[in-house]
């Protein structure tokens, strides 16, 4: 957030489930950035209801927003999937991909016209498409959103949908095993960010809909521009020869 803020963003939306810590990163904004507006709104983004009056708030104020990030989600449901906690790990699903659903399709119906031209950055992760035993519900959550996102890109000419690998933050999401891998900075996941969501220069379009990871280069991401949209890179695809027609002989 504060990377948008420094790279001139006219206003940010502030979403979170505390409002004692929406007003104090509002307020930390205000005090670095006194040209950015901002406005907390507390929100439990897995309630229609909750994600439908933040965004009512978003159109008095705003008329409509131009980016989403979709950065919430939660680490609990640890254990083997035959042992983990049901509930624990049904409610680990609802949030990181119902809460994305939610806010993304809301996003969407807040644009004022079909060719408004919007950018979405959903948060996902490694263990998207690496198996890491005992993280079943945020794995498969993180993947749906990945898919998701190839989705909206697919349905929306007008928005460009990215799913973007921050990945190791040392945050309290951190598990224990990743915590000495934990060496990425919120600066570096800012920055990307900020890149993919921006308008001004090189075009991010062909990135819609695919995966990326800050650790990449965008530069390289950009010159290789026609490898990645002819190969179709950057999804998540089945590789191998399918089809009926292997079987014809």
């Amino acid at each position: 957030m504060p990377s948008f803020a420094a790279a001139g963003a006219k206003a940010i939306v502030l979403v979170a489930r505390s409002a004692d810590k929406l007003n104090e990163v509002a307020a930390s904004v205000t005090k670095s950035y006194p040209n950015v507006e901002t406005l907390a709104v507390p929100t439990d983004i897995s309630s229609p209801e909750s994600v439908g009056s933040l965004f009512e708030k978003v159109k008095e104020k705003f008329g409509h927003a131009d980016v989403l990030i979709n950065n919430a989600g939660v680490l609990k449901a640890m254990g083997p999937v035959k042992d983990v906690d049901q509930k624990g790990w049904w409610d680990e699903i609802t949030l990181n991909l119902r809460g994305t659903f939610l806010m993304t399709q809301s996003f969407l119906h807040q644009l004022p016209t079909p060719e408004t031209p919007a950018k979405i950055v959903t948060l996902t992760t490694g263990a998207a498409y690496e198996v890491f035993p005992t993280m079943s519900a945020y794995g498969i959550s993180k993947l749906a959103v990945l898919e998701l996102m190839t989705y909206v890109a697919a349905e929306n000419p007008n928005v460009v949908a990215v799913a973007l690998n921050p990945g190791i933050v040392d945050t309290e999401m951190v598990v224990g095993m990743f915590k000495k891998f934990a060496l990425d900075t919120p600066e570096l996941v800012g920055g990307v960010g900020v890149w993919l969501a921006g308008w001004e220069g090189v075009d991010r379009r062909f990135l819609g809909g695919r995966f990326v990871s800050v650790h990449w280069d965008v530069e390289d991401l950009v010159a290789r521009k026609e490898e990645i949209e002819k190969e179709g890179l950057l999804k998540m695809d089945l590789k191998g020869t399918l089809g009926a027609a292997q079987f014809e002989k």
